[in-house]
């Protein structure tokens, strides 16, 4: 156990060691991830998340060929396909290579598996009845090749946002690692405590944290292929042969948030008569940025969902119950999981409500506030800013209590505009809808509507007034007539509650 500690603590510095001089090189030959399209990130990011993890793997190779030298040839075929596929998800992340070339390459990385290692997927346990096994036959190798295909590009499909394919890996790691040290797989045991290690490493560039509000390096396509790859081998060698460790079943459960949501966002295309490979914004880590979930809440939650799907699979494998019930608990599971995403208007309202009873900070958002008003003229307002909005911005309105001076209830009115990725579209969007909204409120209402920018002095008009009074006053002068809306700019340091403090009665 020693030995496996100093591995696992090895392992992390080799990780980190590996990604700082990887980023280094890549900041020098401009080898970055850059910004626009479908993509979270603003700023050009290393890709070379995969740089540790391929380094780890290899010290992990070594290291088990050394302890275990009978199983040389099956640990040497790990290392040549890994090989493969890290390299190719390396092209892919320069020049952008087809999904049709690389699903060739993965497909030959998944048959040398198959013929030279040994790792191929022969019977599907007892998935419908306790009397019998689901063999797979001469079917064997095509299914094996298909459900590898399904893991690379399922934890491929999830890099979406700073940390989550890390976290979602090293929860499913763990879990797996639980399972073979009471099994007493001490090879299995070496690769995966250094691969967890591996990625405590590179979550310390990737993961968001109170000091580092952006991920440092990406994952990449060449780390989150490689993880992919080294899943399939794990779950398929562990669950398979006369000493599995698991049943497929508990395989399913252990991957089953990368799998169910990667079969939801294909099948979804499929029916949508789009390519299933085509790139959208339905993924789940989508829907809870869409319901106001920071990055670091979107990853939190998440991957507290695969620890507790995980967990039921491990809780059945060790309760010995039957497989047939884990399986169709498994699909009922994924029906719910695919229903809920697929109506994204009834899913993020649900997950709105979650993220306020939690009492998250938002994210990045435009706001209006609408002042300090009684009960009856807050459901007016909310009810024509909702008019105004319309049903195709994505808006979110709430409504504040407060108690004034005089011990009276008054109530102020937000109504957050979430920003998309792209931000030059979304940027016209609100100058489109706040400019409707300067008509029809001032129109119908009498409430003028103007740009709220957060005090300092360099926006300060006063300080800025020329030395003639009367242009002076021209600045200090509001309507008495006119209540005032106001418009501002909420980033995730900025408490909601804020908005609170500025005055919009004149």
């Amino acid at each position: 156990m020693t030995h496996i500690i100093f591995l696992f603590i090895l392992s992390m510095l080799l990780a980190v060691a590996a990604i700082h001089r990887a980023m280094i090189l890549a900041l020098k030959f401009k080898i970055a991830d850059q910004p626009g399209g479908h993509k979270q990130h603003d700023m050009s990011t290393p890709f070379v998340g995969g740089v540790g993890i391929f380094t780890v793997l290899l010290i992990s190779l070594i290291t088990i060929g050394i302890d275990h030298p009978d199983q040389g040839l099956k640990w040497l075929v790990l290392g040549i396909c890994s090989t493969i596929i890290f390299i190719t998800g390396f092209v892919d992340d320069l020049i952008r290579l087809g999904h049709k070339i690389r699903l060739v390459i993965q497909s030959i990385a998944a048959l040398i598996m198959i013929l030279a290692g040994g790792v191929v997927l022969s019977n599907l346990g007892m998935l419908f009845s306790s009397a019998f096994t689901v063999s797979l036959g001469w079917f064997e190798i095509p299914f094996t090749i298909f459900a590898t295909l399904g893991v690379i590009n399922a934890l491929n499909m999830i890099d979406g946002i700073d940390g989550l394919s890390g976290v979602v890996s090293l929860i499913s790691l763990t879990l797996i690692g639980f399972l073979v040290l009471i099994a007493g797989d001490a090879a299995n045991l070496t690769l995966v405590t250094l691969l967890a290690g591996g990625l405590i490493g590179f979550l310390y560039f990737n993961l968001r944290y109170s000091s580092q509000r952006r991920a440092r390096v990406f994952l990449g396509d060449n780390g989150s292929m490689l993880l992919g790859f080294i899943f399939s081998w794990l779950l398929i060698d562990l669950s398979q042969g006369a000493n599995q460790v698991m049943t497929p079943v508990t395989a399913l459960w252990l991957f089953s948030v990368p799998l169910m949501d990667t079969a939801s966002v294909m099948l979804r295309r499929i029916r949508r008569k789009e390519s299933p490979f085509a790139a959208d914004n339905n993924h789940l880590h989508h829907i809870l940025l869409n319901a106001g979930f920071r990055v670091e809440d979107a990853v939190f939650v998440i991957g507290s969902l695969q620890l507790l799907l995980g967990t039921i699979g491990l809780a059945g494998l060790l309760l010995q119950l039957p497989e047939f019930i884990m399986f169709t608990s498994f699909l009922l599971v994924y029906f719910a999981y695919y229903y809920l995403t697929s109506r994204p208007w009834f899913f993020i309202s649900l997950l709105r409500h979650f993220h306020t009873f939690l009492g998250l900070a938002p994210v990045k958002c435009q706001d209006l506030f609408l002042g300090s008003y009684s009960a009856r003229e807050a459901e007016e307002l909310v009810k024509k800013a909702c008019k105004i909005l319309g049903p195709g911005l994505d808006s979110w309105v709430h409504v504040f209590e407060r108690q004034t001076q005089s011990n009276t209830l008054s109530y102020a009115v937000v109504i957050n505009i979430r920003l998309t990725g792209e931000e030059d579209i979304a940027e016209e969007d609100i100058k489109r809808y706040i400019a409707r909204m300067e008509q029809q409120m001032m129109a119908e209402y009498g409430i003028l509507v103007r740009q709220f920018i957060d005090r300092s002095s360099k926006n300060e008009r006063r300080l800025h007034a020329g030395k003639n009074p009367a242009e002076r006053r021209f600045f200090e002068r509001r309507h008495p007539s006119q209540r005032i809306l106001l418009l501002e700019v909420m980033h995730d340091s900025i408490e909601l509650s804020q908005s609170a403090k500025a005055k919009a009665d004149s």
